[in-house]
């Protein structure tokens, strides 16, 4: 009987690429090479975006008769960036063995940045530096070169998009905890999009790092198609159309990140602000009242500039002055999300852990205070091993203005509590990761718990929707496991019957070890009586 023939998989295109780059970096250092990786992919994906619309401008046909193919407006009218000819990739490509690709590079980032003002000051321009081997880059180019990623196919694939955020998450794990400082696992942003439901309005995140959450809004928006289309009466809808995005970073080169990882969806950013001084010192959108924020701000941050803002109007937002403490940031956050709010909106980030019951300075008034405004929805304990850049445990915090808008059931003086710590699965030996499943567990029991029509039950050991009251009587602390409960397999915990098998266990152990020591003895007795003969 003939052998069956093995189904060959292939591997995504994203790991190919990932595996050739990573090749060709040698001992460049990850916190510089992604530059030099993004920044040509970026190129090859605008490059081969204006190739397409060429041709079809060079052919003249239909739409297109009498049209100027070197005419910046007919590219600016299919919004697609236009590329000068000493910046398109063929042009590049057959320059990338000579010694001046890292200059010629570097002068075809100016010169796109020169006719699109949207990117001006946006990309990179380190290839022309010493330290990075032209022979590796031009590998590199040719590497590059061989995908294509901007033509409308691709871009209906999301090939670009798929590539890109492939590419951040694996940069975060070779830099570690540096790298982690602008990334945010998917899993996670999924879970914190899926459970706000960002399905109108504006959406900020005032830390945005690489833009994850905004491109995470986006796709959620496109998935909901069909709410929108019952919404509006079957009318066909751009998520663009239904979202804008509002954001601002602090550290340039992430923003650079943030900035191209948005052009490349078409996404518009000119809302994504920077400014060194950060969201604190220098809030770049100050009269901005969103519907929805998503954010990961950074964990315990005690370097925020606490000591300069003492009267800052922000600590007034929960009705009386509450200011938060130098030394760590989380409350400020907090306070800061809640100014920007509007009077229906909600918000979902990410914070230590050690948020939910911590007393130090203001922390647990204020915590106490916003609770008692009936702010607080939901709190989900997270898995840990998540985030590449710290070991701190974390948890998912949602606050609402109002627990009766947007055709919720009313919630007044309730709080859902879940916590998810056992689900996740293992990636390698350091990260864990949410499953799909995963995500719709959490996310479906907090949909299910306040809709009019859901179907919420609690949950021993992993979900309990509690009274403003009883979490009172806690002393206002938030951890989810303080209300679920041990599972229930954990609280038939038998301690007798489980001791008597520990026992017997340890016992069979000792019996097996001595039977080896007197094994051992035997043995070496015998060798003595040999030993012995033999002389």
């Amino acid at each position: 009987m003939a052998k069956s023939k093995k189904e060959v998989v292939e591997e995504a295109l994203e790991k190919k690429l990932w595996k050739a780059a990573d090749k060709l970096r040698k001992n460049m250092d990850a916190a510089e090479y992604k530059h030099v990786v993004l920044g040509l992919i970026f190129l090859k994906y605008i490059s081969d975006a204006f190739e397409e619309l060429h041709a079809k401008l060079q052919e003249g046909k239909g739409e297109y008769e009498g049209a100027d193919p070197e005419d910046k407006n007919e590219y600016i009218a299919e919004k697609v960036f236009y590329v000068p000819p000493s910046a398109r990739w063929a042009w590049l490509q057959g320059r990338a063995k000579l010694p001046t690709i890292g200059k010629d590079i570097d002068d075809a980032m100016d010169a796109i940045e020169r006719d699109n003002p949207s990117l001006r000051g946006v990309l990179p321009k380190v290839y022309a530096q010493e330290k990075l081997d032209k022979q590796n880059l031009g590998g590199l180019v040719d590497m590059i070169g061989t995908a294509t990623l901007g033509t409308k196919e691709a871009q209906s694939k999301d090939l670009l998009g798929q590539v890109f955020e492939y590419f951040l998450g694996e940069f975060a794990l070779a830099e570690g905890k540096k790298g982690g400082q602008f990334y945010t696992p998917k899993s996670v942003v999924k879970l914190l999009v899926q459970m706000i439901e960002p399905f109108e309005g504006r959406v900020f995140d005032p830390c945005c790092g690489s833009g994850g959450m905004f491109v995470q809004s986006e796709k959620f928006v496109e998935t909901h198609q069909d709410y929108h289309e019952h919404k509006n009466k079957g009318l066909a809808l751009n998520p663009a159309d239904r979202i804008s995005i509002y954001g601002q970073e602090s550290n340039q080169t992430t923003w650079r990140l943030a900035k191209m990882n948005l052009s490349i969806r078409g996404i518009d950013s000119s809302n994504v602000k920077w400014n060194n001084e950060g969201s604190f010192l220098n809030d770049a959108h100050k009269d901005l009242k969103a519907d929805f924020i998503i954010a990961n701000p950074p964990f315990n941050d005690s370097d925020w500039s606490g000591e300069l803002l003492r009267d800052d109007a922000r600590w007034n937002v929960l009705g009386e002055k509450l200011v938060p403490p130098a030394a760590n940031a989380n409350y400020a956050w907090i306070q800061h999300f809640l100014y920007h709010l509007s009077p229906t909106g909600r918000a979902g980030f990410v914070l230590s852990k050690g948020a939910l019951t911590s007393q130090s300075n203001s922390e647990g008034l204020i915590r106490k205070k916003l609770i008692e405004n009936d702010l607080v929805d939901c709190i989900v304990n997270l898995p840990t091993k998540l985030f590449l850049n710290t070991q701190i445990p974390a948890c998912l915090w949602f606050l609402t203005r109002n627990k009766t808008n947007g055709g919720f059931r009313e919630r007044k003086g309730e709080i859902l509590f879940i916590d998810a710590r056992n689900l996740g699965f293992l990636v390698n030996r350091r990260n864990r990761d949410l499953s799909e499943e995963d995500i719709n567990r959490i996310a479906g029991t907090y949909h299910n718990w306040k809709h009019v029509n859901g179907d919420y039950k609690d949950v021993q050991g992993f979900c309990k929707s509690a009274t403003v009251e009883a979490v009172s009587k806690l002393n206002y602390v938030l951890t989810p496991g303080r209300y679920v409960g041990l599972p229930d397999e954990e609280d038939d915990f038998n301690f007798k019957e489980r001791f008597s098998a520990l026992k017997a266990e340890l016992e069979k152990q000792f019996a097996e070890e001595e039977a080896l020591n007197e094994q051992i003895r035997n043995n070496l007795a015998k060798l003595d009586i040999t030993e012995i003969q033999s002389k």
